[in-house]
């Protein structure tokens, strides 16, 4: 797997990956898309809201885990007990395989074993400019040093192998927005049209801050 922000800022964005730019219009909005790394006899990952069904993923995919907590779609999940609110199905779960909850919108969940702990805050936050009131550990994971090699391919690619600290904030300046073809439903307009900027990759290890910049259409 791959996270959504790589994807991105590797010209490789997808229909998953879009829906986390949805939200933002034309402007420059700092502090986003936040991810720190603590490696020392664990591995202390934290991020903010976005990350969340990638971690979940990246957990699921190794190793035999269940999850508990809440899962939010936009679609109905066949055979699942759900409730409607604020246009999304919320579903609250108890040691499930997320399998049986399949392209769902947010994972919220936890899980836990001797070799990896996820905890994830149950309550999205509410769209907003205000880089400072953004949750950096919206998400914590906690995992065994044998995840290194896969956690940095998919989450710190482009930091060194003996990485011990890093925290990663990104810039995101949105200088036009693309709207789709032959659509009128303004909600559609809205959902699939494109972010058209850049992405500024703001990388803090060793007390020293470097600066990667992106070209995205996402």
């Amino acid at each position: 797997m791959e996270s959504f922000l790589k994807r991105v800022l590797m010209g490789k964005g997808d229909s998953e990956s879009h829906r986390y730019f949805v939200r933002f219009g034309k402007g420059d909005y700092k502090r986003r898309f936040l991810i720190s790394l603590n490696k020392s006899a664990k591995i202390k990952v934290k991020t903010s809201f976005e990350f969340a069904n990638d971690l979940v993923k990246f957990a699921n995919e190794n190793g035999e885990r269940k999850f508990s907590g809440k899962i939010l779609s936009k679609e109905k999940i066949s055979g699942k007990e759900g409730k409607k609110k604020a246009g999304l199905f919320l579903y609250e779960v108890s040691d499930v395989n997320i399998k049986e909850f399949e392209n769902a919108y947010y994972y919220l969940l936890d899980s836990e074993d001797s070799e990896m702990t996820l905890k994830i805050k149950k309550s999205l936050p509410k769209p907003g400019k205000n880089e400072e009131k953004i949750d950096d550990g919206f998400c914590s994971l906690i995992l065994d040093l044998k995840y290194w090699n896969k956690l940095k391919e998919i989450f710190f690619w482009d930091l060194p192998e003996n990485a011990k600290k890093a925290e990663i904030k990104h810039e995101l300046i949105i200088n036009d927005i693309i709207l789709p073809e032959n659509e009128k439903d303004p909600v559609k307009i809205r959902e699939f049209a494109l972010r058209k900027g850049k992405i500024i990759r703001k990388i803090n290890m060793d007390s020293k801050e470097t600066e990667k910049e992106f070209s995205i259409e996402a």
